[in-house]
């Protein structure tokens, strides 16, 4: 069984027992929440589609960890001009661990 899930603007393929990394939440480990955007549940062959969303589904997750994603580097660069800008940028993600898909 898995649930396609709405979190922050972006979609994820939530599956029972595993993690997920969204955008950062503001949440602080441990927590237990609940995710009411629910795009899509399926399991086996029955496949429910919201529009937009199933309603009275819900998925239960745990937040894991928050962590620094991988370093990002802008780099701006202008010709015959000597102009160079190099800029690094590390993102903030939250793990989430899948605990339920209520349909």
């Amino acid at each position: 069984m898995y649930a396609i899930i709405k979190v922050r603007g972006h979609q994820y393929r939530a599956v029972e027992g595993e993690y997920i990394d969204v955008d950062r939440l503001p949440h602080e480990e441990g927590d237990e929440i609940t995710i009411e955007d629910v795009l899509l549940v399926a399991d086996g062959d029955n496949v429910t589609v919201g529009q937009p969303t199933v309603a009275g589904a819900s998925v239960k997750a745990t937040v894991e960890e928050v962590f620094k994603g991988e370093k990002l580097i802008v780099f701006k660069y202008r010709q015959r001009t000597s102009y160079r800008r190099r800029k690094g940028h590390r993102h903030y993600h939250t793990r989430l661990r899948i605990n339920s898909i209520q349909a």
